[in-house]
């Protein structure tokens, strides 16, 4: 969709304007491919120094129920690159369900701005805020989703491998949110996911049943090492993530036989990458050798967020 001439101003219309990204599931496989397609022709032009601002006069609000680093410099950055204009928001601002309803903080903001991207906890109350909002809805993180970072890793994979249709990716850990929209990121591009995560601690049925919709479901095991055998990826993430602060210390003992080491790395394909969606505890979840050794690739990942999701307000305010 990118013209090499275009500077500023609105190209041909794009056939994901106006819509919302609270989980991947909203996106076929063609439109998914197509997000990964514009975020690498982005990075390109980027890297090229050529001018492309087609969000020029517009504005994404960015509210924040959890603290970012991430997440609001990659959509803060992505916007000035593309030519538009970023908000943040903080929770002292909106207080979400407390000082007003999600649903009326969309239908205001909407009047207001072009589009909205939300970092909270519960995705009930997101998904309210994004059906009274007629313009287009981002997730930035929720409690049960993470698409962004999902578009990302796929980005990084597709770069660094070349495909996503049967690649094995296995994650270790805990069946969050970014396991979550991993399982449906990789169901719709034919990636061939496992999930190795400790007792208790799977992911949602739900979303395992919805994958199984779009493609194929994850292949769900409790053992660490028979998970990555062949894997050409190896992703984890934290062992508790914010909000759960008050179970780290239980979840250290429970999670450590899942930690991404050398020897568990050894087990994986020849070749295979490692990822993490960060911030990492060295030491925990991942040894620090691995992190920062040559297998791994999580500060491409990292940039990949800005690339990502630059293709996703593009193609969205588009």
């Amino acid at each position: 969709m990118i013209p090499a001439e275009q500077q500023e101003g609105p190209a041909s219309p794009s056939p994901l304007a106006g819509r919302d990204c609270l989980t991947l599931a909203e996106f076929a496989p063609g439109e998914v491919r197509l997000i990964l397609d514009e975020a690498q022709k982005l990075k390109m032009l980027r890297r090229s120094r050529i001018p492309f601002r087609p969000l020029f006069g517009k504005t994404l609000a960015m509210v924040f129920q959890k603290p970012s680093n991430r997440t609001r410099v990659s959509f803060e950055v992505g916007m000035y690159h593309l030519g538009g204009h970023a908000l943040p928001l903080s929770p002292q601002e909106l207080q979400i369900g407390k000082r007003e309803t999600p649903s009326d903080t969309g239908r205001v903001l909407a009047r207001y701005i072009d589009a909205i991207m939300v970092r909270t906890f519960d995705h009930e109350e997101l998904e309210e805020l994004a059906a009274a909002a007629d313009v287009p809805v981002i997730n930035g993180l929720s409690d049960s989703h993470h698409p962004c970072q999902a578009l990302a890793d796929l980005l990084t994979v597709r770069e660094e491998l070349g495909e996503l249709e049967g690649v094995k990716i296995t994650y270790v850990g805990d069946g969050n949110n970014v396991a979550h929209s991993l399982a449906l990121g990789c169901s719709l591009t034919g990636a061939e996911l496992t999930i190795s995560h400790p007792p208790d601690h799977g992911p949602d049925s739900k979303v395992i049943e919805l994958a199984a919709r779009l493609g194929d479901a994850p292949t769900i095991t409790e053992d660490p090492q028979e998970g990555v055998v062949g894997a050409r990826v190896v992703y984890t993430d934290v062992w508790a993530s914010m909000g759960q602060e008050a179970e780290a210390e239980e979840r250290k003992k429970k999670f450590m036989p899942y930690q991404v080491n050398e020897e568990l790395m050894s087990q994986a394909a020849p070749g295979a990458i490692f990822l993490h969606c960060l911030p990492a505890h060295r030491g925990e979840e991942v040894t620090a050798g691995v992190i920062d050794g040559p297998q791994s690739r999580v500060f491409d990942q990292a940039e990949n967020r800005l690339h990502a999701q630059k293709a996703l307000l593009y193609l969205l305010l588009g």
